[in-house]
């Protein structure tokens, strides 16, 4: 896809979203912090039902270890593999609490040493809560990237790596939550809802298969 038609995509979509924002509910940086661990293959509307009830009885990183793991779990039992992420919330807020005067680190490095958080989350809270232009790629955004062919890769890395190329700087900030609602609600994994696609005239899914050999 050539420089001017990504630009017209992205043009589109600021004009129809120029704010997007997560669909996660929270209220603090720790909140997001602990949805985001909690929304690994999970939906954020379980997410957000979850946190509803957690976050009213514990929602920092001190009142989570009051918790304990065992309390702990059982407020997010409904969501998957929920016992791992209990481990890395415990031991997320301990960490913290102790090292990190209860703050969220403002870089990837600290950020990726915290249990359970993954380039994605880093590159999430980096975004939404320190303003840098990250692009955070997650299953909706490797599919809409490498299916419209607006950035081609056959892992996550690639397409991040790509996206950060070629998107304008503009736009960085927002791609991650257009490309998210949009592979959610519109261009999903299969029955594609190209006939209400904002894009469907720039999108070169349906004259050229051009993500052979990608899982998407």
């Amino acid at each position: 896809m050539n420089k001017k038609k990504r630009y017209k995509i992205l043009s589109l979509f600021y004009l129809n979203q120029p704010n997007p924002i997560t669909e996660l509910i929270f209220s603090s940086d720790f909140e997001l912090l602990i949805s985001l661990i909690l929304s690994a293959q999970s939906t954020d509307s379980i997410v957000n039902k979850t946190t509803l009830i957690l976050f009213k009885i514990a929602k920092t990183p001190e009142e989570i270890l009051q918790l304990g793991i065992d309390r702990l779990k059982y407020y997010i039992k409904s969501i998957g593999l929920y016992n791992i992420k209990a481990e890395y919330i415990i031991k997320t807020s301990f960490l913290l609490f102790n090292k990190y005067n209860n703050q969220i680190p403002n870089n990837r490095i600290e950020l990726e040493s915290l249990p359970g958080v993954g380039r994605k989350t880093a590159n999430i809270i980096l975004n939404l809560l320190f303003n840098k232009k990250t692009i955070a790629v997650d299953t909706h955004v490797f599919r809409v990237s490498n299916r419209t062919n607006f950035a081609v890769g056959k892992n996550v890395k690639q397409v991040e790596k790509k996206l950060i190329k070629v998107v304008p700087s503009i736009f960085k900030k927002n791609i991650h939550f257009w490309f998210v609602y949009h592979g959610r609600y519109i261009c999903t994994a299969r029955k594609q809802k190209c006939n209400f696609c904002l894009i469907n005239k720039l999108c070169e899914f349906l004259n050229k298969n051009i993500y052979n050999n990608v899982n998407i």
